[in-house]
């Protein structure tokens, strides 16, 4: 009888936990939805605003003034801009040692030449005075006459190859560097371009433009060392230079440069500014930007209806001309905005987070 009331008893209980077990696993998709519900009923309002009243953009966001101040959003009007279409490329700061060593073996060339002309003169000299004394009863030998002669005629040779030498080297000096700087490295005294590369008061600068660019010395470059942070330096055109960079495609021109911030070996970029009207604009700070997508955006504050509450619209914004010479550094934009527009610069990142948000709640819903 206690055996059979002990298997009823375990028959029992293992049915309770069996119907317990189905209860559960059947009320649990009944009471996620009730959970869900209860959540919704108690979630904030959605911070996504329709696009019925025609704002431009991909989102518009509806934030208090409270929560504004709350979140950290602080926007500022844009910088009005000009902007002059400009040629960017490469160049190096070129060491002018090879120049030197060639003017100062053209210079030893002359200099050797002024000698032997010294010489000629007082071997012709000489020659005349012998043969008068040959002629006078022959009161000199004709050999010595001879030899005169043969001396004067070795001068003669030793100039012309003196001559040769210092022709090659000055074009060996236009082949290297151009007919610009051989002209300058071949005369005795230096002009004051020329000092001033010797002088290290400034760089040679030899850099590469495109084949259609045509510059000129009214046209302006401006140079600035690769990972300097700071103003872009001007450079004057000296003249086009006869050889190529190995490493980039186009003609070669050298350019001279104050020397403060630049060193010999140096890899510089340079911006040619381009034919054509300067365009106006705005600098749409670094600071704004958000990146989503692949595409630069930024949130653009505008009053919304309410008293307390303003719109931040996601707007889209063009990166192909980056300015970093003025503050604020930003993107020039032509054209979609004004210096009346107002741009979230601290908390855009934010802002794109809690748009994106709802946008995955959403989702969910579907």
């Amino acid at each position: 009888m206690n055996r059979k009331a002990t298997f009823i008893i375990a028959l029992q209980a293992l049915l309770i936990i069996l119907l317990f077990w189905l209860l559960v696993f059947y009320g649990k998709d009944e009471y996620e939805a009730a959970s869900s519900e209860a959540e919704e009923e108690v979630e904030t309002r959605s911070l996504i605003a329709s696009h019925e009243d025609g704002s431009q953009g991909a989102a518009t966001l509806i934030l208090s003034a409270a929560s504004q101040q709350q979140s950290g959003i602080i926007t500022a009007n844009l910088q009005a801009t000009t902007h002059q279409s400009a040629t960017s490329s490469f160049g190096t700061v070129e060491a002018i040692d090879g120049l030197l060593d060639l003017r100062t073996r053209y210079l030893s060339a002359l200099a050797e030449g002024n000698v032997i002309r010294t010489t000629i003169t007082s071997s012709e000299q000489n020659l005349n005075r012998l043969r008068l004394l040959n002629q006078d009863d022959k009161n000199v030998s004709d050999r010595v006459v001879q030899e005169a002669e043969a001396t004067l005629n070795n001068d003669k040779a030793r100039l012309a190859a003196a001559n040769t030498l210092a022709n090659n080297i000055r074009d060996s000096m236009r082949q290297q560097w151009g007919t610009t700087l051989a002209n300058w490295a071949t005369q005795t005294s230096a002009n004051d371009a020329f000092q001033q590369l010797l002088q290290y008061r400034k760089v040679l600068v030899k850099v590469t433009l495109p084949f259609d660019a045509a510059p000129n010395k009214n046209t302006p470059l401006l140079v600035t060392a690769m990972g300097a942070q700071g103003q872009a330096i001007k450079a004057q055109l000296i003249s086009e230079a006869p050889q190529s960079d190995s490493t980039i495609q186009g003609k070669t021109y050298f350019y001279q440069a104050p020397a403060s911030n630049l060193r010999v070996g140096m890899r510089v970029t340079a911006s040619l500014d381009a034919k054509g009207k300067a365009v106006t604009g705005v600098i749409v700070p670094h600071e704004a930007v958000v990146w989503y997508a692949n595409q630069a955006w930024v949130y653009q504050k505008v009053k919304a209806e309410e008293d307390d509450s303003d719109k931040f619209i996601r707007r889209l914004i063009s990166t192909e001309i980056e300015i970093e010479n003025v503050q604020p550094n930003g993107w020039f934009n032509a054209t979609g905005f004004t210096t009346k527009d107002e741009l979230v610069i601290s908390g855009a990142q934010l802002l794109l987070s809690e748009e994106l948000k709802y946008q995955i709640k959403n989702e969910n819903e579907d």
